[in-house]
């Protein structure tokens, strides 16, 4: 989609009601759906994060959305695609900045270039006792991406057609942090597998997207 159009679009997004949980748990492994209620004391003392889901135009004028993967390393979130983003500090005003600032750090997209458009359902993490704050975000600049060596792999641009585009969903059997292997829904973008609580953030902003494109 051309990025004129797709702004134009969500111009009224922030009136939306969210999709919340039900959308989330779209890509959720069946298991993770009787550990909510378990779960609820332990978030009350989770470590906060803020991740950005930032759309974008590349030089063709066309519809993008920035994801990264992430170094191999000795924890949960090891090689896996996410949004950029991360812990809150606290020398951060907000979670909203948070996200902003991981988001510069990582992917080199400057703050003042990037206006988030409105906030999405937070997910608690079990594995890393975080709970996540996404924000839906555009730049309305073709981003020089500049990736943080030690955190980032990789840069994983997707255009909107292919989040969008319902093919790209499906299951696969893999290894959990539980550390068995079970089938969980996953998103297929660039040739990357993107499960887990990306995937069920990532599953939020395309219903949300769906009601105004």
């Amino acid at each position: 989609m051309n990025f004129d159009t797709f702004l134009k679009s969500i111009s009224k997004i922030e009136h939306i009601p969210l999709p919340g949980l039900d959308s989330q748990l779209k890509m959720s492994p069946k298991y993770r759906n009787e550990l909510i209620e378990k779960q609820r004391t332990l978030r009350k003392h989770s470590r906060k994060a803020g991740v950005m889901a930032l759309f974008y135009p590349n030089l063709e004028n066309t519809t993008m959305l920035i994801l990264i993967l992430r170094k191999t390393y000795r924890g949960v979130h090891s090689a896996q695609v996410g949004f950029p983003g991360g812990k809150l500090e606290p020398e951060d005003p907000s979670l909203e900045y948070a996200a902003l600032r991981e988001t510069f750090e990582e992917v080199g997209v400057p703050i003042k270039d990037m206006k988030v458009l409105r906030a999405l359902t937070d997910l608690y993490i079990p594995p890393s006792n975080f709970t996540v704050y996404p924000f839906l975000g555009v730049t309305l600049k073709t981003p020089q991406f500049l990736k943080q060596d030690d955190e980032v792999e990789d840069l994983i641009e997707v255009t909107l057609a292919d989040f969008m585009n319902d093919d790209n969903v499906s299951s696969q059997m893999l290894m959990t942090s539980l550390e068995k292997e079970v089938e969980v829904p996953v998103f297929k973008l660039n040739g990357q597998t993107v499960w887990g609580a990306t995937a069920m953030m990532l599953s939020e902003v395309k219903d949300l997207l769906k009601k105004v494109l």
